[in-house]
This record gives structure tokens, sequence and C-alpha cells, in this order.
């Protein structure tokens, strides 16, 4: 798939990243605060007669909620409203031109992007999300391509050419922890044995860069991506889901996986994808230009920050 393609699927799921940020900037905050042990109490909301509510007290100073929603406000406020904006508008859109999708359509997009790009920490977005996201993602596109006339022949030519992006192999789920030695490894699996959290211990153990500061998370691999070490794949197809391994022995020292889930190999026919590649060739002819800012003066889109002229 040209480098086109993949960045208009990348840059029409960016909805998703809009309405994370706040969870990730409060999350982010919340971690190092504690890792530096802070001197910061946080409390119970409180409500004095005739005072605003208190959010925090640092020493002898407070936040109120009020503050923290307008620093909210002014960080995060433009981008998250755009973003729900723009989701409204891709639904009345949608109805206005009936355009409806099938659940198929979705879960087959799901698992294509879940298996392929591994571009979204998966631990942090369940598919009920990943859906929701997808299903705008693809009415924006039936919408800025409903016109589009493609001739049969250059759609099953592309499905002959890229037949390999319809061939997913076996893949798996997994998060590792990397250490360097057995012994750390077995120590690793006595405190999973004893209930630690993976994702805990890869953050605080793993030398894997990469994946540690996402609790281990190295998203969906197979034979065909190269995310892992081959011998995972083998350990991999024996395990069940939220099942650990045995120490690997890999380059870097040793490691322990654990899997969440596994997507058995597909191959869709041209049928099943045929509006998928109409809307993919259409889009790269458009120069990839995937917005829904042709549709807010169609609607009469007004808001907080001015009106759509």
């Amino acid at each position: 798939m040209n480098k086109k393609i993949v960045w208009s699927i990348i840059a029409a799921l960016v909805i998703t990243n809009c309405l994370s940020i706040v969870y990730i900037a409060l999350d982010k905050t919340t971690a190092e605060d504690k890792s530096e042990e802070m001197t910061v109490e946080a409390t119970k909301p409180v409500v004095a007669s005739g005072e605003e509510e208190v959010v925090a007290t640092v020493g002898d100073s407070t936040i109120t909620r009020q503050q923290w929603l307008n620093e909210l406000e002014n960080r995060y406020g433009k981008q998250i409203l755009e973003a729900m904006i723009d989701e409204e508008v891709v639904r009345q859109m949608a109805e206005k031109h009936k355009i409806a999708l099938s659940e198929d359509a979705i879960d087959r997009e799901l698992t294509l992007i879940k298996t392929m790009y591994n571009t979204i920490d998966h631990e942090k977005i369940d598919d009920e999300h990943w859906k929701e996201q997808i299903e705008l993602s693809i009415i924006l596109e039936e919408l800025l391509t409903k016109d589009a006339v493609i001739p049969e022949e250059e759609m099953q030519r592309f499905y002959e050419e890229n037949k390999h992006l319809y061939e997913i192999p076996k893949s798996y789920h997994i998060s590792h922890i990397v250490v360097k030695t057995k012994e750390s490894a077995d120590q690793v699996i006595d405190e999973l044995e004893n209930g630690s959290s993976f994702a805990a211990l890869a953050m605080e153990k793993s030398i894997d860069e990469f994946s540690a500061n996402r609790g281990g998370e190295i998203g969906y691999v197979n034979q065909d991506n190269g995310y892992a070490p081959e011998s995972y794949l083998g350990i991999a197809e024996n395990m069940k889901p939220n099942e650990w391994s045995e120490p690997i022995q890999i380059e870097e020292g040793y490691a322990v996986i654990i899997l969440h889930d596994t997507v058995d190999a597909v191959t869709y026919t041209y049928d099943e994808v045929k509006d998928q590649i109409k809307r993919q060739i259409a889009i790269d002819q458009m120069n990839g230009t995937i917005s829904v800012e042709p549709f807010w003066k169609e609607l009469g889109v007004k808001w907080f920050f001015g009106k759509n002229e």
C-alpha cells in the first residue's frame, strides 16, 4: 500500500487521539508526581458554604474545580470541541446521504488495522472504541468519494497487485518483559504468580526501551511484520489469553511474554473488500485529502471559537 493510503487511514483515526489528550496528559502528570514523591496532597472534593469546590491542596494553597476546568478548556478545549463537532457532522451527513455500514465491514477494517499498522496502544483503547472511530473514518471516506467512478477493471487490478494486503496471517497480541538474566526472568514470573501486574513489572524491570513505558505492549505480531522474535510466535501458538510464558532466551537476554488475544488467519475476497478498494483509489486520486471541513459549511456549523465561513 502506498504512503498516501496508509497516512489517509491514520489521519482519519486522529479523532481518537484528540479525545484522549486530556486523559493522557493527566495520567502522565499523576505518574510523574507519584514517582518523585511530590508533597501535593490529593483530597476528596471539599465544598464549604458559599465557597468553590476544592479539588486539591498544595501546602496552604488550593486549586478549585473551576480553576481546573478553566485550565483544561484553555489547553485542550478547542481541539476536543472540534473533534466532537467533526463526529456529529459526519453522523448527520451520513444520515442525509443514507450511508450505513455493515458490522462485517467495520470488523474487517478493525482486523486489518490491528494486525497490519500496529500504531495505536491497544491496551488503552478497547474494541468498541476502535469500532466507533473506524465507522466514522469509513463514513467520512464514503462521503468524500460517493461521486467517484472507478472502473471495475481498475479495482480488480488493484486487488490482484495488492492481494497480500488482504491476506492476514495468524497474529498474536502480546506484551513482553525483557531482562538480562534467567534469574531475573524467574523473579518476574514469581512476582506475576503472586499477583503483580504484568504492565507494572514491565515499566519497572524491562530493558526494552520501546515497550517498557507502555507496560510491555508490542501490539499484534505475526510471521510477516517482524515486530517480535520468531520464538515468540511458536510459544504464543500454545498459549491461552492472559497466560504468561516461561523465560524465553533472546538476543538481549531473556523475555517473559503474555498473550492478550489471537486473530486467526484470514484471506479477504475481492467482493469483500471491493468498496474499500474503491475508496482507497478515489482518495489517492484526491491526493489523500481527508477532512470534515467541507461539510461544516453545508450544515451551517457555528461554534464557540467562531463561525465557519
